[in-house]
């Protein structure tokens, strides 16, 4: 390493370790005037359990325009034979029936997929079929051969108000479940371009790609 920039490296660790100790001396306050603080833990310990990470995979063949020429293929011996690809998929879904094991998940996530696996939050993995896709609103149904499952029913929507909380679980990264919190910040939003169905409710939670 530059010695240039060993002192300023030692002089920012300096700082966070400062900052990181000042925080944990600090903590945080378990309640405010007598009530303890709000927190969102009970709700993600009922929800959690059913919502799980897809992963696709779907096989393509390509072939090279340099096939297409016979004297190309007959000089270097290269079979008439044209390679397969594999692209991967990942995504989010949730259990909505836990009888049948159907799982909503994104149309965009399944679509045209060869293999598509379900992983549960308790670790359990499942390979799925297609029930049905519907491409307008982006949405699709799998079912697994699952028992022991945890669904979460429909609430209604007409029951929401602007400022309401909510929070996003999910799988953004391919990084396993995560959460993010926020809060309504508009209902009945249109001019989403590439979808036809337009009703849709804006937050300010992040929902980051496989979200």
């Amino acid at each position: 390493m530059n010695r240039s920039f060993k002192w300023p490296l030692k002089l920012l660790s300096s700082v966070f370790l400062m900052l990181a100790t000042q925080l944990s001396l600090a903590g945080l306050p378990v309640a405010i005037d007598g009530e303890p603080l709000p927190s969102l833990a009970p709700v993600l310990d009922q929800v959690t359990p059913s919502v799980v990470n897809v992963y696709t995979q779907t096989r393509v063949r390509v072939r090279s325009p340099l096939m297409d020429d016979p004297f190309f293929r007959r000089f270097f011996n290269v079979p008439d034979v044209a390679r397969e690809r594999v692209s991967q998929s990942l995504g989010s879904g949730v259990i909505v029936d836990a009888k049948e094991g159907f799982v909503l998940t994104n149309n965009h996530v399944i679509a045209g997929a060869d293999d598509i696996s379900i992983t549960l939050a308790d670790g359990r993995s499942f390979e799925a079929e297609v029930i049905g896709t519907d491409p307008d609103t982006d949405l699709a149904m799998v079912r697994i051969p699952a028992e022991d499952l945890h669904a979460l029913q429909f609430a209604d929507s007409n029951h929401l108000r602007v400022g309401d909380f909510v929070v996003a679980v999910g799988n953004p990264f391919g990084l396993g479940q995560t959460v993010t919190s926020g809060i309504v910040s508009a209902l009945g939003r249109t001019g989403v371009r590439g979808l036809e169905f337009q009703n849709f409710i804006q937050t300010d939670a992040s929902i980051n790609p496989g979200n």
